[in-house]
């Protein structure tokens, strides 16, 4: 296994330089992942064509990443090395992700940091220069690097540099405020798209000779999530429809370190990174009096003495304490929460609290490490959390922030084979829409690694595999039959949807979707709540066909035309998540079903029935249960066994 990937380079076909411009490659998506693939594609040779739905770039979603990226440099010489990166991901995605595809990760980190730094991504550094690390949940060394809290952010210049390098030579070719509306599959392969041009409302056909689908999750199926407002899965959610398997879609994952709902006119959440964990400390407090006079607002978080707090996650979990996987992190406040200790107005919430750190290292060095998250939550709460509030018995109390869980991240996405193929050929999927690198649940700091790899390193490689043999590969026309009939069979949905002139606005319905998905396919799940989750959501489908209006006309700029085909696919991608969830009847990752738990409330896998992916098989239309398909994982060089972050 560990020689899987050097093996796979040595072997592959490769495209000679000069075949290599007869060549076009569509990439959808101009995110991490995107924008890389495609700055890396242009570079090699190849004519890219890049889709982005935003005015630039530079608003991907990878932007709002807050806390780090992993690699196994193993510069704090802690005992990092490829192979604990390796296990460590494996581990925490409860062993629910392929090895070979996970080593692979692990194996070219050390590359993506040489790569951002070549570019001039700024990194935190030491005194002395060398660049820092600090520690994330489910593992025990300081892997993760970063730019205070905006290491998205700057990874995305890098990757948007590179790429505008590629675009102002001539051989990457931008288009921004277009979306994928359909991929177009002739003699059984992926040879173009039907975009939507945002600002005319036009109908544009592409051809190429490979098709890459680079555009994030599914989280916004629960309307609240930390994701951005136009983050969606229509375009993955079209390629399944054409066929494509859609892989492990229960593994959704919850967020604990997020800032909490404030109220039903919220159009999103705002998540405080996990890195604040090294610093901060979750607690929430021991006496139930405590808690209902913070819910009734007659005290504060700072009016709680040491002795009277409760540091959960030290407590469960002395070896990893507050640096848990986000999965374990998550249901433990939840379950403290559910007993009646939650600390805000809704009693839905723990705090994070620095006060410790503070007194320890200062504020000067805690806000050089945290500082824009600090000002992020003081902007959103009204609430300073470096500031001091209160001293008891000579000890200094410092405001705390209130996290809870939210929606984040899908560990489930297209599924892809160890080329980052789907199951149409000549169709390729990398980044957060596949679902290869993370099992039941991703580790922190390890999105931005998966779309870099895949972008920089993996793909570059993998395509060219495919793309090798010529002689099937002339150029062809977008006036084919295949393109008039996609192109109809989005005009005809359109017109559909705008004629329906309902009563009910598109987010009306989305947020009663949310409700569902939150409330039944959420962060406790059960078969009873999962098929009435199921149900709801086919009575709600029928609502969007009949009753959903949609102002305006479909030519020219409509929002609310678009976000009406999201919603579409996003009812579409609800009832996939619910179904993957009933028929997996154990608890692993992201995906807890309650009645599968053990006495002590941790998840229960149930390796000898559910030891493979959950592939599902469109069966032609949008009401008709999918398919499932297992493919079954193999270990080699790691034991399956039952996660343990108490010693």
């Amino acid at each position: 296994m560990a020689e899987k990937w050097t093996n796979y380079k040595a072997h592959q076909r490769l495209v000679n330089p000069k075949n290599k411009l007869k060549l076009d490659v569509i990439v959808v998506g101009t995110g991490l992942a995107g924008a890389s693939a495609a700055a890396s594609l242009g570079e090699m040779g190849f004519n890219v064509l890049n889709f982005c739905i935003q005015d630039s770039p530079r608003r991907a979603h990878s932007i709002a990443a807050q806390g780090g990226i992993n690699a196994a440099k193993n510069y704090q010489n802690d005992g990092d090395s490829v192979y604990r990166l390796f296990y460590d991901t494996v581990k925490g995605g409860d062993y629910r992700a392929r090895e070979a595809n996970v080593y692979r990760l692990a194996e070219v980190s050390n590359n993506i940091i040489d790569q951002c730094v070549a570019q001039g991504v700024p990194f935190a550094r030491e005194y002395g220069g060398m660049l820092a690390n600090r520690s994330f949940g489910g593992a025990q060394v300081s892997r993760t690097f970063y730019a205070k809290g905006q290491t998205g952010q700057q990874l995305l210049l890098g990757a948007y540099s590179s790429l505008m390098c590629q675009v102002n030579a001539g051989k990457v070719k931008l288009y921004t405020r277009y979306e994928m509306e359909d991929v177009v599959i002739v003699d059984g392969r992926a040879r173009g798209i039907i975009a939507k041009n945002l600002v005319t409302g036009k109908l544009e056909r592409f051809s190429a000779n490979a098709v890459v689908i680079a555009t994030g999750g599914y989280g916004n199926t629960y309307f609240l999530s930390t994701n951005a407002m136009g983050c969606n899965c229509t375009a993955a959610v079209q390629c399944f429809r054409k066929g494509a398997y859609f892989a492990n879609p229960s593994y959704v994952q919850i967020h604990p370190t997020c800032i909490p709902v404030h109220g039903d006119k919220q159009s999103k959440l705002t998540l405080m990174s996990e890195s604040l964990r090294n610093d901060g400390r979750i607690w929430v407090p021991k006496k139930l009096e405590d808690a209902k006079a913070l819910q009734a607002g007659t005290k504060k978080g700072s009016d709680i003495p040491e002795e009277d707090r409760d540091y959960y996650l030290e407590r469960r979990y002395p070896a990893f304490g507050n640096l848990v996987p986000r999965d374990v992190a998550s249901r433990a406040a939840k379950e403290r929460c559910d007993k009646g200790y939650g600390v805000n107005n809704t009693g839905l919430a723990v705090f994070l609290d620095f006060s410790e750190s503070i007194e320890r290292l200062g504020i000067d060095i805690v806000r050089q490490r945290y500082g824009n998250l600090f000002d992020m939550y003081e902007e959103i709460t009204d609430v300073n959390p470096g500031e001091l509030a209160n001293e008891i018995n000579g000890v200094k109390y410092y405001n705390p922030m209130m996290i809870f869980p939210a929606i984040h991240y899908t560990m489930g996405g297209i599924w892809v084979d160890y080329e980052l193929q789907t199951t149409i050929k000549g169709l390729f999927a990398i980044g957060e829409c596949n679902f290869s690198d993370h099992g039941a649940n991703r580790l922190g700091a390890s999105a931005l690694m998966q779309g870099l790899a895949d972008g920089y390193f993996v793909l570059p490689y993998t395509i060219q595999n495919y793309l090798a043999d010529q002689d099937v590969w002339p150029r062809i026309s977008t006036d084919l039959p295949e393109f008039d009939e996609a192109e109809k069979g989005v005009n005809a949905e359109i017109d559909r949807l705008m004629g329906i002139q309902g009563k009910r606005s598109v987010d009306s319905i989305h947020k009663e979707l949310g409700h569902i998905m939150w409330e039944h396919v959420g962060m406790g799940r059960t078969a009873e709540g999962l098929k009435e989750g199921i149900e709801l959501i086919k009575k709600l489908k029928k609502e969007f066909d009949t009753n959903l209006f949609i102002p305006g006309k479909k030519e020219g700029l409509n929002v609310e035309l678009d976000k009406a085909i999201h919603l579409r696919d996003f009812l579409l991608m609800g009832q996939l998540v619910a179904y993957d969830a009933l028929h997996r009847n154990e608890s692993c990752g992201g995906h807890f079903r309650e009645e599968y738990q053990t006495e002590e409330g941790e998840a229960k896998r149930d390796d000898e029935n559910f030891f493979y992916v959950g592939c599902w098989e469109y069966q032609g239309d949008d009401t008709t249960a999918p398919e499932l398909i297992k493919e079954p994982l193999e270990y080699e060089a790691i034991k399956v066994q039952t996660r343990n972050y108490k010693n």
